[in-house]
């Protein structure tokens, strides 16, 4: 399977995965979003950037509407709602309410102090400095350069990359083919026929060329094909009944071989061919960039094990070759499976003969402008914060606007905030300040932004700030949260406390139970999730109580990040390669006894975990490895051994070739270590983690004569627990940290 493939597999399986997680809590969120208002703002912006406009909708149906005034700076209330319903009724029109002005077509001149609108049919202007109305006909509203605009979506203007052609020389004279293996070309208007190579064979084919612009270079890939084996699953019990069905696919494993590419180069006049020693490509398919003038073309190559980074030039009128970017790490670098950052790692700019790098070179991951010609490379963003996004990339003005964590040292490192900065790192300007997650929208002259933060215990807030320098201008709007607070809705409780270092923060959230009693003692669930791939603690606000349906059953759950995931400094992310199991656990249990320390109720005697796919592995592996600690148990579909799961995310983190270290963190070679309470549930048609990873733990516990819960479900898939996985992973921490034996379903209620 395509890497592409694998990455939307491995995001389905995630969201899937946090969907159960967070089970009740989206479904509690939809019920309460009807009581949150002034939560979110649509803008209607001027063409003339004079002004913008937007509804507030509020209890009981009604709503308001309000005027931004960008020539002055003020929010205000756009129209006094009590005498424009007054006034539109004694027009003619019955029935206007002020709480519901049915405002159509509305728009603003600001310079005038008039809206314009329709009602009914009929069209009006409103002096709302004057209180005045008066009918208007259509024509009359207002000029084009006056009127509302959307935001439109900027398109970048560049030269045409050469397309090379893969039979035909651009001259016409030549045609390429391969024969029996092996390259030929031959005239098209005569007879002349010659064969560019010998060493051609079925196991280790030549494939179409491409053509340099000159029509007497070529380019060619000799290709060996990869073994990747198969995996299968047994669909049990099919819809339509009949027998079992046997399900089997092409799936890579860690040390699988993969298909290999080797480059060669040629020269039509004197028959000349060349090996350039850009090593074989063993990871990915080459994906060739040609510069506009079709004499060089440049690719990226990712050494498999993910230790070096290449940015590869080739000149093809010469074969000779030269590394533009050429990075090495003794750990990984994040090639595989990396969050959206907006551009790739290497972006091309089409003005000028550079590059924009993103890089953790330098122990946080940054971005870096390089010159092609010369290799030399300058951070344009450097420091101990995180860039998480490239918004755009401005070639005329050389900027670059981009999200960032970890600037705010009195801030929770992981929140986002959105800057900009020149190309040569100057101009260094910070669009967002408060303490929170911040979600910003452009003006469409890029002047002005809207931002909208919020943190778990912190209701969104609207801000208008000014572009050039981040100034705050006014505050539009702080979410009503009143009708949740009266129906006793509480925000999670952000807690930090010191990992296994001594000096770093770890970040993490508790979700108190319902009817909550300080003088009770609770036991405790945590929300397990190590990917490497992402953190994982809610940071915005939700109106959904998170955890519910756990706290709602007397559970105490917390989820936080510990070090080996992803979004903080490259140290705190290394401590995942070759050693998975740690799955940041020194962490996360120091941050327990720190919060039990400070909350007596906080029953440490008693945690239970919990986790999918890497998350079942993590679960797991809590009770095999920290059993001092963790006394209960349940994974799902999780990937209990690294050799048995897909090759593109475990050798990311887990290196390559295949060695000591994936036993070391295989749950299945370390099952006899088993001492608490353990269930596992997998799907049988699980298409992201195998299902035979779990059914070897499986064997692995029965010969290590260990007691453990195994559910199976029939046809379900990753994470695809149902109702009754569900419903037995309650069952199971009821009874295991609680004492509750479960009800016998088998009898009529």
């Amino acid at each position: 399977m395509h890497v592409k493939a694998y990455l939307m597999m491995l995001l389905r399986g995630t969201m899937a995965l946090l969907v159960l997680e967070l089970l009740g809590t989206q479904f509690s969120a939809k019920l309460n979003a009807a009581r949150i208002y002034k939560d979110r703002i649509k803008p209607n912006w001027a063409a003339d950037s004079s002004h913008f406009w937007y509804r507030n909708d509020l209890p009981e149906g009604a709503y308001e509407f309000v005027l931004v005034d960008l020539l002055k700076g003020i929010r205000k209330s756009a129209f006094d709602s009590q005498t424009l319903a007054r006034t539109l009724s004694e027009s003619g029109l019955k029935g206007v309410k002020p709480e519901r002005l049915p405002l159509e077509d509305l728009k603003f001149n600001v310079r005038q102090d008039k809206a314009y609108f329709r009602v009914k049919g009929r069209r009006f202007s409103w002096n709302y400095e004057t209180n005045n109305l008066r009918e208007v006909q259509a024509d009359a509203i207002l000029d084009k350069k006056t009127n509302e605009k959307s935001q439109g979506v900027e398109k970048e203007q560049g030269t045409r990359p050469y397309r090379p052609s893969r039979r035909n020389s651009p001259d016409g004279k030549w045609q390429a083919f391969v024969e029996n293996y092996n390259l030929y070309v031959k005239s098209t208007s005569g007879d002349e026929r010659h064969q560019l190579t010998k060493d051609g064979k079925a196991e280790n084919a030549y494939h179409a060329p491409y053509w340099a612009s000159n029509s007497n270079n070529l380019v060619a890939f000799r290709v060996k094909p990869g073994e990747v084996g198969e995996v299968h699953m047994v669909e049990s019990s099919p819809k339509n009944g009949g027998r079992a069905k046997l399900h089997s696919r092409q799936y890579a494993l860690p040390g699988d071989p993969f298909q290999l590419y080797e480059l060669n180069w040629f020269d039509l006049n004197s028959k000349a061919h060349k090996k350039p020693q850009v090593g074989i490509i063993d990871l990915h398919r080459p994906n060739l960039l040609w510069t506009e003038n079709g004499r060089y073309f440049r690719y990226s190559k990712v050494d498999r094990g993910h230790q070096r980074f290449r940015f590869i030039e080739v000149d093809t009128f010469t074969g000779q070759y030269r590394n533009v970017i050429d990075e090495q790490s003794d750990t990984f670098i994040w090639t595989e499976h990396f969050l959206d950052l907006g551009v790739r790692l290497v972006t091309r700019l089409k003005k000028t003969q550079e590059i924009i790098y993103l890089s953790e070179m330098d122990g946080h991951r940054h971005i870096y402008l390089v010159d092609i010609a010369t290799s030399k490379m300058k951070p344009i963003t450097e420091g101990s914060f995180v860039v998480r996004y490239v918004d755009k990339i401005d070639e005329e003005k050389r900027q670059i606007w981009f999200r960032a964590s970890g600037l705010n040292p009195d801030q929770d490192p992981y929140l986002i905030h959105y800057y900009r900065v020149n190309f040569d790192g100057s101009n260094f300007t910070a669009l967002t300040q408060a303490n929170g997650w911040h979600e910003i929208s452009y003006s469409p002259d890029r002047k002005f932004i809207i931002d909208r933060y919020s943190r778990v215990d912190l209701a969104p807030i609207h801000e208008l700030r000014r572009v050039s320098n981040g100034e705050l201008i006014c505050t539009l709007e702080k979410a009503d949260i009143s009708g949740l607070i009266a129906e006793g809705w509480e925000p999670p409780e952000v807690f930090t406390a010191k990992g296994r270092d001594g000096k770093t923060d770890i970040w993490g959230i508790v979700c108190r139970p319902k009817d909550f009693d300080p003088n009770k003692k609770y036991p405790v669930l945590e929300s397990m999730y190590a990917g490497p791939h992402d953190s994982y603690t809610p940071k915005k606000f939700s109106a959904g109580r998170i955890f519910s349906n756990w706290t709602d059953l007397g559970f105490v759950v917390a989820k936080l990040d510990g070090m080996g995931t992803a979004n903080r400094s490259k140290a705190f992310h290394d401590v995942c390669w070759k050693n998975l199991k740690d799955a940041g656990f020194p962490d996360r249990i120091l941050w327990h006894k720190a919060y039990a320390k400070k909350n007596s109720w906080y029953d440490t005697s008693r945690v239970g975990i919990y986790g999918g796919s890497a998350g079942g592995q993590s679960s797991t592996g809590a009770l095999l490895f920290h059993p001092e600690f963790y006394k209960a148990a349940v994974s799902s579909c999780g990937c209990h051994d690294n050799r048995m799961d897909k090759a593109s995310w475990n050798e990311q983190w887990m290196g390559y070739p295949v060695g000591s270290q994936y036993a070391a963190s295989s749950n299945i070679e370390n099952a006899h270590l088993l001492q608490g309470r353990l269930m596992l549930i997998v799907g049988e048609l699980d298409k992201n983690v195998p299902p035979e990873s779990t059914y070897r733990l499986v064997d692995a516990l029965i010969k290590a004569n260990k007691d453990f819960d195994f559910v199976l479900i029939p046809g379900a898939g990753h994470g695809g627990d149902g109702r009754h996985g569900h419903r037995r992973r309650i069952e199971f921490f009821q009874k295991h940290l609680m004492g509750i034996d479960p009800q016998n379903h088998n009898l009529k209620p």
